[in-house]
C-alpha cells in the first residue's frame, strides 16, 4: 500500500476526510462514556459508597491512560509526517518500538500501581472503607492498563495514516464486553459468580483484552500491506528514530496528563463549596462532552492531515486542509456551544432531578458555552503544531494554562478569598482564553506555513 499524497485536492475532499476522521473519534469516546456511565449505575446498587470508590480509582487510572495516550497521539503526528512522505519504511518502525515502547512503560505503571494503590489514593483522603474499595478495584483495573497502551499507541498509528474507524470499532468491542461481561460478573447472573465490585474490575481488564487483540490483528493486517524499502528500514538509525518518537509523544504525555492531575487540585477546590456544588460540576463536565469530543476529533485530525500535507510538503494541500478545518470547528462549536448557552437548564434536567444542582449546573454550563470557541480552535491549532513539529508548543502553552492559572486562581478563589463558586468558573474561562491567545500568536510567530516553503526549498537546493 503506497500513499498518494502528490495528486491535487479539493475542498470537499478535503472536508470529507476530516469529517470521517472525527465522526469516529467522537463515537469512540461517547462508547467510553457510555461504559463508564453504566458501570457506575451497576455499582451504585451495590452500595452508594462503592460509586465513589469507582470514582476516585478512575481518576487515578485515567492519569496514567492520558500519559499513555499522549504518546500514542505524538506517534500519530509522526507517522502522518511518514505517510506523507510516503516513507513507510518510518511507520514500520514506529509500529514495531513504538508498541514495545507503550508496553514496556505500561507495565513499569501497572507494578507501581498494583503496590503502592492504597498509598497513591491517599491523596483523596478518603475514609477508610472508601479507601479499601478503592484500593481492590484499582488493584484490578491496573491489569488492564498494558492492553490500553498497546492499543493507544495503535489507534495513533492508524488515525497517523487517516483511519479513525478501526480504532472506532475496537473500542466498540472493548466497551460492549465491559457492559456484559459487567452486568454478569457483578450481579453473578446466568451462573456466573457474583463478584461485586471486582466483577467490575474483571469486566473492564476482559474488555481491554479483546479489543487489544481485534486492533492487534488489524494492525498486523496493515503492516503486511504496506510497500516497504528494506534498504532504507535497515539503514535508518534506530536510536535517532526512537528518540524522534520520543520527542513527538512525551510532551504531548504531559500534555494531557496535566489535565488530569489539574482535576486533583480542582476537584479539592470545588468540594470546598459542598456535595451538591461537585455534583452539579461533575454532571456539566458531562454534559460540557457534547463539544469537548468532536474538539478532540479536530485536534487529531488536525495533527494528521496537516502532517501528512507537511510530510510531502505540499502547502497548497496544506492551506486547504487548514481552510477545512477552521471551517468545521466553527461550526461545530457554534452549535454545541449554542446549546450551552441557550438551554443550560434542559439539559441538567436531563442528568438530574435535584433543583439546586440544576441551578449550579446551568450557571457552569451557561458560562462554559462562551469559551467553547477559544477551547476548540486552541484544540485545532495545537494539532496544527504537532503536525509540523512543534510538539512542545502545546505542552507549554498547556502548562501555562493549568499551573499558571487553572489551579493557583482556583485555590485561591476557594480557600483564601472564599468567593462565590462562579468565580471557579470564571477562573476556567480565562485559562482556556489565555491558551487560545497564546496558540493563536505563537502559529503566526512560528510562519507555520512558512515553514513547508523553507523546507521545500533546502530539499531542492540539496538534489540540485
Amino acid at each position: 500500500m503506497k500513499a498518494k499524497n502528490k495528486k491535487p485536492i479539493k475542498n470537499q475532499t478535503a472536508r470529507r476526510r476530516i469529517l470521517s476522521m472525527i465522526a469516529p473519534i467522537t463515537a469512540e469516546n461517547l462508547l467510553q462514556m457510555a461504559a463508564t456511565t453504566i458501570t457506575l449505575i451497576y455499582v451504585g446498587r451495590i452500595n452508594p459508597l462503592v460509586v465513589g470508590a469507582v470514582g476516585i480509582s478512575n481518576i487515578m487510572f485515567r492519569i496514567i491512560w492520558t500519559f499513555l495516550k499522549g504518546m500514542g497521539v505524538g506517534a500519530s503526528a509522526h507517522v502522518a509526517q511518514s505517510y506523507g512522505a510516503g516513507k513507510n519504511y518510518k511507520i514500520l518502525f514506529v509500529t514495531k518500538y513504538g508498541l514495545v515502547t507503550a508496553l514496556g512503560l505500561s507495565l513499569f505503571f501497572q507494578q507501581i500501581i498494583y503496590h503502592f494503590a492504597g498509598n497513591i489514593l491517599l491523596v483523596f483522603d478518603p475514609s477508610p472503607e472508601l479507601l479499601a474499595n478503592a484500593t481492590i478495584f484499582l488493584k484490578t483495573i491496573s491489569w488492564a492498563l498494558p492492553f490500553a497502551a498497546v492499543m493507544l499507541m495503535a489507534t495513533g498509528i492508524f488515525q497517523g495514516m487517516g483511519n479513525a474507524k478501526t480504532p472506532m470499532i475496537a473500542t466498540g468491542i472493548l466497551n460492549i464486553f465491559n457492559i456484559v461481561l459487567g452486568f454478569l460478573l457483578i450481579f453473578g447472573k446466568f451462573g456466573f459468580p457474583k463478584l461485586g465490585l471486582k466483577g467490575a474490575g474483571y469486566a473492564f481488564t476482559i474488555g481491554h483484552i479483546f479489543g487489544f487483540v481485534f486492533l492487534i490483528y488489524k494492525l498486523y493486517k496493515e503492516m503486511n500491506q504496506i510497500v516497504v524499502d528494506q534498504k532504507h528500514y535497515n539503514l535508518i538509525s534506530k536510536k535517532e528514530e526512537l528518540i524522534e518518537l520520543i520527542k513527538y509523544g512525551l510532551p504531548t504525555s504531559f500534555e494531557m496528563a496535566f489535565w488530569q492531575l489539574s482535576s486533583i487540585f480542582l476537584s479539592r477546590a470545588i468540594l470546598n463549596y459542598g456535595e451538591t456544588v461537585y455534583a452539579a460540576y461533575q454532571l456539566g463536565l458531562q454534559a460540557e462532552a457534547i463539544s469537548y469530543m468532536p474538539a478532540l476529533g479536530i485536534s487529531i485530525a488536525s495533527a494528521s492531515f496537516i502532517g501528512q500535507s507537511y510530510g510531502s510538503k505540499d502547502l497548497k494541500k496544506a492551506k486547504i486542509y487548514y481552510k477545512e478545518l477552521l471551517r468545521i470547528t466553527i461550526i461545530i462549536t457554534v452549535f454545541t456551544g449554542g446549546a450551552l448557552i441557550l438551554f443550560p437548564s434542559a439539559i441538567m434536567r436531563i442528568l438530574t432531578t435535584d433543583p439546586e444542582t440544576i441551578k449550579i449546573g446551568s450557571l457552569y454550563l451557561f458560562i462554559m458555552g462562551f469559551t467553547q470557541m477559544p477551547q476548540n480552535l486552541g484544540f485545532m491549532f495545537n494539532g496544527i503544531f504537532r503536525g509540523v513539529g512543534f510538539p512542545n508548543i502545546p505542552v507549554t502553552i498547556a502548562g501555562i494554562g493549568v499551573w499558571g492559572i487553572r489551579v493557583p486562581l482556583a485555590l485561591l478563589v476557594s480557600f483564601y478569598l472564599k468567593w462565590d463558586i462562579k468565580y471557579i468558573w470564571y477562573v476556567l474561562v480565562v485559562d482556556l482564553t489565555v491558551r487560545f491567545i497564546i496558540a493563536a500568536i505563537l502559529l503566526k510567530r512560528k510562519k507555520v506555513f512558512e515553514k513547508f516553503k523553507i523546507e521545500k526549498k533546502t530539499k531542492e537546493g540539496d538534489a540540485k
